[in-house]
């Protein structure tokens, strides 16, 4: 993973960061986002990836039905945004992902490999964004009530 500042004002930085083959979206991010004390951002990105596991919230359940995406895909779209939960960063991302036959297949991130590249620019919020857990739907929510 490569990453550059590309630009800062009062607390709201926007960042260039370039995955490399072989690096996991999720914790690569989530690490990032750790050692740079990022702790309210928003992001977009483009690239590839080698597989993916993609999630379907089961609202009966309150968990997320893993889909498998076992081959090569391009990453047609990948937004998120990252926020504390307690006093870790987290990460909540979508992604929509297209197949060798021009297919689609999307959903919640919750793994993937990059291959060969994942392009990514985050902006770092002002605020600070807090997750809080929401018994009825069994996820934490970003409490926009939380103090700052």
């Amino acid at each position: 993973m490569k990453a550059t500042r590309l630009y800062e004002e009062d607390f709201a930085t926007t960042w260039a960061i370039v995955l490399d083959k072989g690096d996991e979206v999720v914790k690569t991010l989530t690490a990032f986002a750790r050692d740079n004390t990022i702790t309210a951002a928003h992001f977009t990105a483009i690239g590839a990836f080698s597989r993916a596991t993609l999630g379907y919230f089961d609202r009966a359940r309150k968990d997320y039905k893993r889909i498998a995406v076992n081959a090569q895909v391009e990453v047609l779209s990948l937004i998120g945004d990252i926020a504390l939960d307690g006093r870790e960063p987290k990460l909540h991302a979508h992604v929509v992902l297209g197949t060798e036959d021009g297919t689609a297949r999307g959903g919640h991130l919750l793994e993937a490999l990059v291959w060969p590249t994942l392009e990514i620019v985050l902006t770092e919020s002002p605020e600070h964004l807090r997750r809080k857990m929401d018994p009825e739907v069994g996820l934490a929510l970003i409490d926009l009530d939380a103090p700052r």
